[in-house]
């Protein structure tokens, strides 16, 4: 594995959302001096929160799938995901609605799950729901270690058996044809199916390999943490404080000094210089080059991920037909995922995503009231309309939004609201992410495993990146991991310690962890 060459005591780490604050206990760990610098006040990144009226609103994502992926950060110093952050399983992980008014609740628990598409769908789909929960921790086993949570330097890495395992398994056909092959009933096929858009590409052009991201969602257990997901980053740095790591918030990054292609600083807007031995950039990837001074070449330009709009809207009432996660799937399938990829048009017959994490507390909104985030797929800027285009759009959009969630089901809902905050691409692009999305660099073959944009740049020596953009990709379990793999091109993985002693923090007396938590079966 290439690592950063020479010594590395000092590191600053630029940016403090998730992967960054991953790396940054990683290497507090590995007994590293580490300096975090954000430009926002306050930790977070995309996984922010900001108070809207009485409300605390979560900016970024609402499901949190393998904490045992955070909990490894945390016990990098000695620490606890659950001594910091209370975490309650959710069941059903999902209730998931369908154009012709069923309704299936998606449960992780097997046992759960089987007899809920039994009822749903009859004994024959509830078989083949059991054959394919087995193909699905068989797919996640022969990819986890190999291909998602590992650095790669070059394709010819994939020459292991385990690709082969991974072939024999159906891993690079494609995804909805794999999922045909154990369900039927088209409905069940949506709900295993639909996170390939988290990948950036429809399932019919995904390959099956990404059935591991039904896994994280379907058997291994979803997750809310109290106060929001913003609670996560919350207790990362506060973790990462305790360990001895330097904060410094509202401190954007101008400017990197290289002599050689070796970083010596990092230059902030301020004026302000912080010598270092090594840097971790976690900023979105052009932001990223450009502090560089290189774009690495590729044979084709990059291709994002749909963008999102988001409506989270406080309200003074709920429906019953509610979860905390809510899937709500229009008729419309393959021409969604047209749209959305290919011809850049809104959704005609949209899919929705509406979450309500009032439903696990209620701290979150004033007494009596409620809060629902609607996150509703988009094209990027690529590929529809500019982020200019949203000005206008956007609040016309927002209208047909309100007037979709009405017809299925939550009457008065635009008399209910109470606060709101509209997100569409023009606001993510404002943040500085490409094409207006905020899903990064799609997963497409040309753009997965050693094909993705490597988290080491080629002529700079002892500069690493981290994040959505980079290895292994999209969505909060992998942005975790990408964290720690910075960290390990830094020190060299497990036992390569500083060039000079450094004393570390002593480990926290911590509680067992509570029961339940974590406790799901990763394999």
């Amino acid at each position: 594995m290439r690592t950063v060459p020479g010594p590395t005591d000092h590191v600053v780490v630029v940016g403090a959302g998730l992967s960054g604050l991953a790396c940054a206990l990683h290497l507090l760990g590995a007994g590293r001096r580490v300096t975090l610098v954000e430009r926002d006040p306050g930790p977070g990144g995309r996984a922010g929160q900001v108070r809207l009226g009485g409300y605390q609103v979560d900016t970024g994502p609402t499901v949190l799938t393998m904490p045992d992926l955070a909990e490894e950060a945390f016990a990098a110093v000695g620490d606890s995901l659950y001594r910091r952050v209370e975490l309650t399983p959710l069941h059903p992980a999902y209730r998931a609605g369908f154009a012709d008014g069923t309704s299936l609740d998606v449960h992780t628990d097997g046992d759960a799950m089987e007899a809920e598409v039994r009822r749903f769908a009859g004994p024959a789909e509830a078989a083949g729901y059991r054959r394919l929960r087995a193909w699905l921790k068989q797919l996640y086993r022969a990819q986890m270690r190999r291909f998602i949570d590992t650095n790669f330097d070059s394709p010819l890495q994939l020459a292991h058996p385990d690709l082969a395992r991974l072939a024999a398994l159906g891993g690079f056909g494609r995804l909805d044809a794999r999922i045909g092959r154990f369900l039927n009933d088209p409905r069940l096929q949506r709900v295993f199916s639909f996170q390939a858009l988290y990948a950036g590409v429809a399932p019919a052009r995904a390959l099956a390999a990404y059935a591991v991201i039904a896994y994280m969602d379907t058997v291994a257990g979803v997750w809310f943490p109290k106060g929001g997901m913003h609670a996560l980053p919350r207790a990362m740095a506060d973790t990462a404080a305790d360990a001895g790591a330097e904060l410094r918030w509202s401190a954007e990054v101008s400017a990197l000094e290289s002599v050689s292609g070796r970083v010596r600083a990092v230059r902030l807007a301020s004026g302000e210089r912080i010598p270092c031995d090594a840097v971790v950039l976690t900023c979105e990837l052009p932001a990223a080059h450009r502090l560089m001074g290189r774009t690495p070449r590729r044979p084709v330009r990059l291709r994002h991920s749909p963008s999102a709009v988001i409506l989270h809207a406080g309200t003074d009432r709920t429906w019953p037909g509610l979860a905390h996660h809510t899937l709500s799937f229009g008729a419309a399938w393959e021409r969604t995922f047209d749209e959305l990829t290919r011809t850049g048009s809104l959704m005609s017959d949209p899919s929705l995503l509406i979450t309500r994490p009032t439903t696990h507390d209620p701290s979150l909104a004033p007494p009596g009231r409620h809060l629902h985030y609607v996150l509703a797929p988009c094209p990027n800027t690529d590929v529809g309309p500019s982020s200019a285009a949203w000005r206008d759009l956007g609040p016309r959009y927002r209208d047909s939004l309100v007037a979709e969630l009405e017809r299925r089901g939550l009457d008065g809902f635009a008399d209910s609201v109470q606060e709101e905050m509209l997100v569409t691409p023009l606001d993510w692009a404002a943040q500085g992410h490409a094409a207006g999305s905020p899903f990064s660099v799609s997963h497409t073959f040309a753009q997965t495993g050693p094909f993705r944009p490597r988290n080491m740049v080629r002529g700079v020596d002892n500069v690493v990146l981290a994040g959505c953009g980079t290895t292994p990709g999209v969505g909060v379990p992998t942005v975790l991991i990408s964290g720690k793999l910075a960290a390990s091109r830094v020190t060299g993985g497990p036992g390569r310690r500083p060039s000079g002693p450094r004393p570390r923090p002593a480990a926290a007396d911590l509680p067992s962890t509570p029961t339940g938590a974590g406790a799901h079966d990763p394999s």
